[in-house]
């Protein structure tokens, strides 16, 4: 019964805590670290103590693993080899590098330094990824970049769950070079194993189960492959995570991917909060006077080696100072799953308890820091690039080119089709795209299309946009075409602006922020239909164009009185 209510009181304080940080916009994973802090040993006030509770925040990571596994089958991996061994590889496995190389200099034993360099490569994409949600910059080249790698460092960081455990059981150069050694190959031995398995079993195990058309039966199914492939690995001396990432890797190839991943979601969310709440209860407040000095080195060291690696690795791919600024901003965030290495060593006495509450709480400033570091990202990454002697990029492309009449923000289907009327016109335009298919595909098309982001204001000076005399706004996203349409009134305040919307309620938005005029696409559909219909029973071209121009002089009030709602037949 003690148990119990200690259960109780643990999810009581769970969602008292999520509720305020959910209302917040604050990441659930501070909120869950929050708990573990409140219900912690450490602190004054109850404390959770289950002896179950640990084993069961284990699974998490494992669960965790399990679904990065699923996202990452083996073709994939293949597809995305180049970005995976360039970009992705090169900031875990140099950012390691750094601050390990800088530990070991400073005098820590490597062991600490290297495990210390693998917790700090880590990045949030939890953070990263609802923080540009919020920001409207989730579609941007910086914030899909910043994304990708965030995720590919838990692909690149599985080997770490291979070898920390390894160099807290070893003990001597050639002692670690034999286990290291031996762990390499039981991990082929894993990856043999789960793949035939995947092979031979799992697939037709799962069709047999699917055939049942029974949720229960299919997600115990899922549980138990899980299980199973995380006590291989156990078994063999390696990780738990690391058989269920191999097993999720394998799934990640059948057609029940979405499904298994569906089925596996509740648990991997509800254990993986357990995990964060054990992690927040081996904070220890009392020692932050003794330590926190060191404690701010590390964070400074975790973001200034982050930033420094991350610019010079995708300056070297070919993309522009700012957003290569903006991409390191974005990355300089630590990570959850650096969490979980810690959690790792420390159950394998590669670093001692106080190493381990210095970089605990290095990761903790460097969360704190990191959000509003992506927040602020725009302004921090034009200041810094200011401050170099490069030449502008975009100021290159545009040397030579006419002064364009129009300005298309977006070359997507909308914007490859105005761009197309405006050419067979004769009308000079400038179109600016963020992804780079897109931009080859309008040279390829013979447009005058650029990368670029429409709403930068740098961009816009470049381009010379106070001088065009139309410009339009065709991106899909509500965020960024809002975003596009102030920035352009605040640049270019006397230029016509024109935007594309989904619906009439996105269309007030984008007229009130400065566009003369947003095109609701779902009514605008409506009305081509309509048109098509009435032409069709013969009523006259010229009163049905000044019937549609009526209602959208009226914005389209005529058409609205009784709203029905969209998915209403």
């Amino acid at each position: 019964m003690d148990h119990l209510i200690q259960i109780i009181l643990l999810l009581a304080v769970a969602v008292a805590i999520m509720l305020i940080f959910q209302r917040l916009h604050v990441p659930t994973s501070l909120g869950y670290l929050l708990v573990g802090l409140i219900l912690g040993p450490h602190t004054i006030g109850p404390t959770v103590h289950v002896a179950e509770f640990k084993v069961l925040a284990e699974f998490g990571v494992v669960f965790l693993l399990f679904s990065i596994g699923l996202a990452y089958s083996l073709p994939q991996l293949h597809a995305m080899r180049h970005q995976i061994l360039g970009l992705g590889t090169a900031q875990v496995v140099l950012t390691t590098a750094l601050v390990a190389i800088l530990l070991w200099l400073a005098g820590q034993p490597p062991a600490l330094a290297f495990v210390v360099g693998a917790v700090f490569a880590q990045s949030s994409s939890t953070i990263i990824g609802r923080q540009l949600a919020e920001q409207g910059e989730d579609s941007t080249a910086h914030g899909r970049l910043g994304l990708a790698i965030s995720v590919f460092q838990d692909v690149t960081a599985v080997p770490f769950l291979i070898l920390i455990p390894v160099l807290g059981a070893a003990t001597g150069m050639d002692k670690l070079a034999g286990e290291l050694g031996w762990a390499m190959v039981k991990a082929m031995l894993a990856f043999a194993l789960v793949f035939y398995a995947t092979r031979w079993a799992l697939r037709p195990l799962f069709h047999q189960v699917a055939e049942r058309r029974s949720a229960e039966l299919f997600t115990l199914t899922v549980l138990l492959v899980v299980l199973v492939a995380a006590w291989t690995t156990h078994s063999l001396g390696l990780s738990l995570a690391f058989g269920a990432f191999l097993a999720g890797m394998m799934l990640g190839e059948t057609e029940f991917r979405h499904q298994v991943e569906s089925s596996i979601r509740p648990f991997r969310d509800v254990l993986l909060g357990l995990f964060f709440v054990g992690i927040g209860m081996l904070i220890e407040p009392a020692a932050l006077p003794r330590i926190w000095h060191l404690a701010l080195l590390g964070a400074l060291l975790l973001l200034l080696g982050k930033i420094a690696v991350v610019v010079l690795i995708v300056r070297r791919s070919g993309m522009d100072v700012v957003a290569a600024w903006r991409t390191a901003l974005l990355l300089a965030v630590g990570g959850e799953f650096g969490f979980a290495l810690l959690a790792i060593a420390l159950d394998a006495s590669v670093i001692d308890p106080q190493a381990g509450q210095i970089v605990l709480n290095a990761v903790l400033f460097s969360l704190i820091v990191g959000v509003l570091l992506i927040r602020y990202n725009d302004a921090i990454a034009n200041w810094l690039s200011r401050t170099g002697n490069e030449p502008p990029l975009l100021s290159n492309q545009l040397a030579g080119l006419p002064l364009p009449r129009v300005l298309i923000g977006g070359y997507g289907r909308v914007g490859h089709t105005i761009a197309v009327l405006l050419n067979s016109s004769g009308v000079d335009f400038l179109a600016f795209d963020i992804d780079p298919k897109r931009v080859q595909q309008g040279r390829a098309d013979g447009h005058v299309v650029l990368y670029g982001d429409i709403a930068d204001p740098e961009l816009l000076s470049a381009a010379r946009a106070e001088q065009a005399s139309l410009a339009i706004v065709t991106v899909n996203s509500h965020a960024i075409a809002l975003r596009t349409v102030s920035a352009l009134r605040q640049h270019c305040p006397l230029v016509p602006v024109i935007a594309r919307a989904r619906d009439l309620e996105t269309s007030a938005v984008l007229v009130g922020a400065g566009a003369i005029h947003a095109y609701p696409e779902a009514i605008e559909s409506s009305l081509r239909l309509g048109a098509t219909a009435l032409r069709m029973l013969r009523i006259p071209t010229v009163n049905i164009d000044q019937m549609l121009q009526d209602i959208r002089d009226w914005d389209y009030q005529p058409v609205i009185e009784n709203p029905v709602k969209e998915n209403d037949q």
